[in-house]
């Protein structure tokens, strides 16, 4: 939940991660000197868009879709907000607050790579992708009636550049030589000689555009907390908030953008509400009385035992399992490889043994949960068996900052365990891997090495939920001779922690795109080492080498080469404990919502193309199944 909150609101830091090249539109192609350029409706990588430029909706929403009604979802186990602004990591920004930004170009929830004009009309670009201009669309407007212009968008990439994350000032100013206004709609962007160019006018396009008079009127800084909402020019606008409880958003009924193709059959309800609760169990609670209408179900005790309520029984809320076509989130227990202990990979390898999946997931878990092994599991990205001969050519010239091994071996997978909660023979595996590693058993059992410190490891773990997991993990770990603890903290401790860089361990998400770009840099380059998304510290130039293969790949299969290799390495380095992930999303809803008959492969899109079915609210009305 901690992820999906912050994702929420902070794409823009993460919209380096996922943008794509352009292919070339005859149709709109036209001559500039020695070099012709396209101007088209959009842009993707590899294959050719599928809206034509004429499209009328996107073909996986409902064109006719009513508005009106909430939508109201819950985040558990948090301390709350105490800001507006999700592009400082001071304070906590509260959910969804770069609602009401749009950027320039707007992806799709039914392709991978592709991009097409919200904030523009058209973009054109040269053959060589070496610059791109955007031309803006006239009627566009802030939600306080203000023009949108390139102004603006140029105001908005400069604040990024010099005061957005430092893992994003890093990579756009390596990707980007000059930004120019050329008139009040347009503006274009030139790119530096050397960088690949397959992702670059994504990249770009995918900027959340600021309205400069607000920052100026309200003496807005990009590196602060913010006390007062952004102004945008999206379909959505603050509302309200109860510090620290709820805050809700309310459609703009003058949205400059609403008739557009690409906005067709979304943004259908009035309201979108988000409460925030100390625990899982209050905010399950809290559903089951009513307080809010949406739950995605990340619990799978809760998921399997608890859905026995009076309202699931009597059919006033629908418990549904649908299909999710993403790369699974990667998440994982990241091991701090700052701290020195864990600098030896047979350390790092050790504790991952000590983990018990198998006996989780029959025990804890209802059986519902696959194993992450990859970075990109879940898709034909994954790493399988041994090296084929194109990824060894990758490798050969950086095996030696990898493992010996890393050109024959099998691609490192999570250990299978047994039926019991300690699987003695991983109990001896991990137990010669430290020996080898220097840390031996004492009489007391304890793990220490030759200057006789005992070897510790503390999991930092802010959720109550979690703690049926790592305290077994923590009884593992202890029988192997290591001083492991299950450290609960706060939320507001966790992620004043997790920003300083204090913790051994601590779960998150390193999952990638199907297309990964520079976002590759923000999570394992050595150059953001002392970034947030960086979060075990890894800093490794073979790892740096082969990001900057994947990023210059040019096409399918060799950015699937490419990416096989990365997987391989960085599954080779022992720095995470992969946990599971579901294939599937599991939702509960009260019985008052609209949705397509078929969702699109990536994206469950709850807030974005379901709508609200008046006839179905007033029966739960009725049934007084509803608080709110």
């Amino acid at each position: 939940m901690r992820r999906t909150a912050i994702l929420a609101t902070l794409f823009a830091g993460l919209a380096l991660a996922q943008p794509a090249l352009a292919q070339d539109e005859p149709a709109g192609a036209r001559s500039d000197g020695d070099e012709s350029v396209i101007r088209t409706h959009g842009v993707s990588i590899f294959d050719e868009l599928r809206l034509p430029p004429d499209f009328t909706h996107l073909p996986y929403v409902n064109p006719d879709a009513p508005k009106g009604g909430e939508m109201a979802q819950s985040i558990p186990n948090s301390s709350g907000f105490d800001n507006f602004n999700p592009y400082t990591f001071r304070g906590r920004a509260v959910a969804l607050s770069s609602i009401m930004l749009e950027s320039i170009l707007a992806t799709t929830a039914d392709e991978v790579g592709a991009a097409y004009c919200l904030l523009c009309e058209s973009l054109e670009y040269p053959e060589s992708r070496d610059w791109v201009i955007f031309n803006l669309r006239p009627e566009a407007r802030f939600s306080d009636g203000t023009p949108l212009t390139a102004h603006d968008v140029l105001f908005s990439y400069e604040s990024l550049r010099d005061k957005g994350l430092s893992s994003f000032r890093t990579v756009i100013s390596q990707q980007v030589a000059k930004a120019e206004v050329l008139d009040d709609h347009r503006i274009r962007f030139d790119f530096t000689p050397d960088y690949p160019r397959r992702d670059l006018i994504q990249s770009v396009g995918s900027l959340p555009v600021f309205s400069r008079a607000d920052f100026e009127a309200n003496d807005r800084d990009l590196e602060q907390t913010m006390q007062t909402p952004l102004v945008g020019s999206g379909p959505y606008v603050f509302d309200s908030a109860d510090p620290n409880r709820s805050v809700r958003y309310r459609r703009d009924p003058d949205y400059w953008g609403a008739d557009l193709p690409i906005n067709r059959g979304r943004h259908n309800f009035d309201t979108l509400r988000i409460e925030y609760f100390a625990d899982y169990d209050a905010a399950f609670e809290a559903f089951k009385a009513g307080e809010y209408n949406f739950r995605r179900e990340v619990s799978s005790i809760i998921w399997a035992n608890r859905y026995d309520f009076p309202a699931l029984t009597n059919g006033l809320v629908r418990q549904e399992t649908l299909p999710d076509g993403t790369v699974a989130s990667g998440q994982a227990w990241a091991l701090n490889l700052r701290r020195p202990q864990f600098q030896d990979s047979r350390v790092r390898e050790a504790i991952g043994l000590m983990f018990n999946f198998e006996w989780s997931n029959e025990a804890l878990f209802y059986g519902l949960y696959d194993r992450v092994d990859s970075f990109w599991e879940n898709s034909a990205l994954e790493a399988t068996g041994t090296p084929s001969e194109a990824e060894r050519a990758l490798l050969e010239p950086l095996a030696a900052d990898l493992p010996e091994d890393i050109l024959t071996a099998e691609v490192v997978t999570a250990p299978t365990s047994g039926e019991r909660q300690l699987d003695r023979g991983n109990l001896r595996r991990a137990a010669a891997l430290l020996d080898e590693a220097g840390w031996t058993a004492g009489s007391d059992g304890m793990r220490r090495n030759a200057q006789g410190d005992v070897l510790r490891l503390e999991i930092l773990n802010d959720s109550q939920t979690f703690d049926r997991v790592i305290n077994p993990f923590v009884e593992n770990l202890r029988a192997l001779g290591i001083d492991a603890r299950n450290s609960r903290v706060d939320n507001a401790e966790y992620e004043n922690r997790k920003r300083s860089f204090d913790f051994d361990m601590i779960s998150d998400h390193l999952g990638q795109p199907e297309i990964p770009g520079s976002g590759l840099q923000q999570y394992f380059g050595s150059a953001n080492v002392g970034d947030v998304f960086n979060v075990m510290g890894l800093a490794n130039p073979a790892i740096d080498a082969l990001i900057t293969q994947v990023e210059a790949a040019e096409t399918q299969d060799e950015l699937t080469t490419r990416v096989h290799a990365l997987d391989r390495a960085l599954r080779s380095l022992h720095f995470w404990v992969p946990q599971w992930y579901n294939p599937n999303h599991l939702v509960a809803y009260y019985d008052q919502f609209g949705r397509p008959e078929t969702l699109p492969p990536y994206s469950l899109g709850e807030m974005d193309f379901w709508w609200y079915d008046a006839e179905k609210a007033e029966a739960l009305r009725a049934a007084g199944a509803l608080r709110r």
